[in-house]
């Protein structure tokens, strides 16, 4: 292997020298304690969830964890910075290192210690696509092809190294900063979603109640209902597909599978644009699909063009009237799950499943003052833009990572 291979396209600067190949079996010990853990026992229970060694109790600020009787058996013993892995699971990426503190976890996993190597370095090493890729040629070109991997075989894996364990360590904590900014973002974006969640579940009335848990205040007045066909004209048509799209083309232009995998409850930025006409949209209305090969309550996916205008097709538009707003009419009708799951009901077929605006019309929905109206979607529309905002964050970071990836490892 040449010198050149040996090094990385990106490195800091002060180094120079060329990486080295180790066996893992040179710089990893495999740690082998066991012991049975009492209900009292001080220690962290570790479990996997999504890639990322957690603590059983996430509910604990102080990440002070009470062992209770199911942990009254064996365990194995780690400590920060070891290196975990599950030999009946290594392939999809389950190699990790823990990030926290000493703990326990089942002995289905496999520990090892970082002898003079920066376990941070190795732990990113490890659990590259490029690593996992290698274990499994390793894996494939055995004579059983077991799709395990034994520690055995583990410790007699190789991966390039540097030199220097300075460079180890700053490696591994650039890779530290961007994993914590990650969490950091992920959390945010899950913890806005679960506000809006809860939101789209208490802001509009249930059942057969005309007012909701919680609004705004100054609003008293009782919801009036009324049925779909009362909030305005309806219309269809259209004949676009993909076959139709001009990234240069006259007029904007919005498919019907976009509203499933593109927008949410708001169409805003349309992204297509064609030379051929459909069926004229224009801003506040809104546009609920036909078809779906899903299931009917993935069916009941309307949206509100927040665009001036647009054309579409595979769709049925709802143009609601001067006291109507399109985009609390979208998020109520999806994003309550009682309206959804009433309106799913009548939708139609097996294989392919329709549904129709006839189906629909008279079916009742709770509208509360224009006015209201307003305050509602404008906190939705708030709150979606901040999701959206940690979503574009969260990738950036995610992209940023896999570059790096990419050229600062051998």
């Amino acid at each position: 292997m040449d010198e050149k291979s040996l090094k990385p396209q990106l490195r800091f600067k002060g180094f120079a020298d060329a990486w080295e190949q180790r066996k893992l079996g040179d710089i990893l010990t495999q740690r082998i304690e066991h012991q049975k853990i009492s209900a009292d026992a001080p220690l962290l229970a570790f479990s996997y969830s999504e890639g990322v060694i957690e603590p059983e109790d996430k509910k604990s600020n102080k990440r002070d964890f009470i062992m209770t009787d199911k942990y009254n058996k064996i365990f194995s013993r780690t400590e920060k910075d070891d290196i975990i892995y599950n030999p009946a699971n290594v392939i999809h990426g389950a190699i990790h290192r823990n990030k926290l503190r000493t703990g326990v976890v089942s002995p289905i996993y496999k520990i090892f210690k970082c002898e003079n190597v920066s376990p941070k370095f190795v732990g990113e090493c490890l659990h590259r696509d490029k690593f996992i890729e290698e274990i499994i040629k390793y894996i494939e070109g055995t004579v059983i092809k077991l799709r395990t991997l034994s520690p055995e075989q583990f410790l007699n894996m190789s991966i390039k190294i540097p030199i220097s364990y300075e460079e180890q360590e700053k490696i591994g904590t650039v890779f530290s900063s961007l994993d914590s900014l990650i969490t950091l973002h992920q959390r945010k974006l899950d913890k806005l979603s679960n506000v809006k969640k809860a939101l789209l579940e208490k802001i509009f009335p249930k059942n057969d109640s005309d007012v909701p848990e919680i609004r705004f205040k100054g609003f008293t007045d009782a919801w009036e209902q009324r049925k779909y066909e009362d909030l305005g004209d309806s219309s269809s048509g259209g004949n676009l597909n993909y076959d139709c799209l001009d990234e240069n083309g006259e007029y904007k232009c919005v498919l019907y599978g976009e509203l499933y995998t593109r927008y949410d409850c708001v169409i805003k930025d349309v992204f297509y644009r064609t030379n051929k006409k459909g069926n004229t949209i224009f801003k506040n209305d809104i546009l609920f699909p036909q078809s779906t090969t899903v299931d009917a309550l993935s069916l009941i996916s309307p949206a509100c063009l927040n665009d001036e205008t647009a054309e579409t097709s595979g769709v049925f538009v709802v143009r609601p009237k001067k006291d109507i707003d399109g985009n609390f009419v979208a998020y109520y009708t999806k994003g309550n799950p009682n309206q959804r799951s009433k309106l799913s009901k009548k939708a139609q077929g097996l294989t392919i499943v329709h549904l129709y605006y006839q189906s629909i019309k008279d079916e009742q929905i709770c509208i509360p003052s224009y006015s209201e109206q307003k305050q509602i979607s404008s906190l939705f529309l708030k709150l979606d833009n901040l999701i959206t905002l940690h979503q574009r964050k969260l990738e950036k970071l995610k992209n940023i990572k896999k570059a790096c990836l990419e050229k600062m490892f051998v």
